[in-house]
């Protein structure tokens, strides 16, 4: 049996250094840009919502009818079956957009599902445009079976009910945005789900009742809801000759308030995402 002398024996093991390219940290991914992230979490949301909420917009159409079945026995036409109609039409946005959307972003933030979007390299704008967006979407098809179902009932022209095209949409983003925050600030779900309520009913009995027939301090809280000024555009286009300059200046302001609670939305989102 040989011996080696101690000295050479190593004393340590060997050091291995990393190459240059790998000394460097990887860089992250790029984040996704906006329209495309909007598009992807849109298709997601609508998919979801066709499959789960069909039956409340069944519950949506239906409800905002029998209002009006109730309204056609004290009201008979004028400007408070204007009112009547535009404001039932409108409610089914409200009911989707508001309530089911403040209720959704409730549970989001309770269950942790904010932590799945936190860690996708998607922009806040395009989860909370997206679902505003699959959710205002998803009211369509109640918003234009009531508008029709109410003209005939009222015996209102069906002539500009195209207006609806602009409507439901600036109706929608605002609710949709207000909705949102109202789901995102609140700190416990069953509060979101209470807020979420406490909307449609302010659009409920705010959109629908006629104005002229609702006390100063109540008609001033009017004022303040998102979709009054969708309610005002749809009933003014019901006239016989519509003022158009007022249908626009309508239309304008549900939209300036509605980028305003989307914005809001946004934010709110940010402030959850982090906590």
């Amino acid at each position: 049996m040989s011996t080696v002398p101690a000295e050479a024996l190593p004393t340590s093991a060997p050091s291995v250094r990393p190459r240059d390219d790998e000394a460097a940290a990887a860089p992250l991914a790029p984040s996704a840009r906006l329209l495309p992230s909007l598009a992807a979490v849109y298709r997601a949301q609508l998919s979801r919502a066709r499959v789960a909420r069909i039956p409340l917009l069944f519950v949506a159409t239906f409800q905002s009818i029998g209002i009006m079945v109730l309204m056609r026995g004290v009201v008979d036409g004028g400007s408070e079956a204007r009112a009547v109609v535009a404001g039932s039409t409108v409610l089914v946005v409200a009911f989707v957009a508001l309530n089911l959307l403040a209720q959704y972003f409730g549970q989001l933030r309770a269950t942790g599902g904010l932590d799945h979007y936190a860690t996708l390299p998607v922009p806040p704008a395009a989860v909370v445009l997206g679902a505003a967006g699959a959710y205002a979407s998803f009211t369509v098809p109640g918003t234009a079976f009531t508008a029709v179902a109410g003209s005939v009932l009222f015996g209102l022209p069906l002539t500009h009910l195209w207006i609806l095209v602009a409507v439901v949409p600036l109706s929608g983003a605002a609710l949709a945005g207000l909705g949102a925050a109202l789901g995102l600030l609140a700190p416990r779900q069953e509060l979101a789900t209470l807020l979420g309520q406490l909307g449609m009913s302010a659009a409920l009995l705010l959109g629908v009742l006629p104005a002229e027939r609702l006390p100063a301090p109540i008609g001033w809280a009017r004022d303040l809801l998102p979709s009054t000024y969708g309610v005002e555009a749809l009933a003014h286009t019901f006239d016989p000759h519509p003022d158009w300059a007022a249908v626009a200046l309508d239309l304008a302001v549900c939209g300036a308030v509605g980028a305003v609670s989307l914005a809001a939305a946004t934010w709110a989102y940010r402030r959850a995402a982090v906590r």
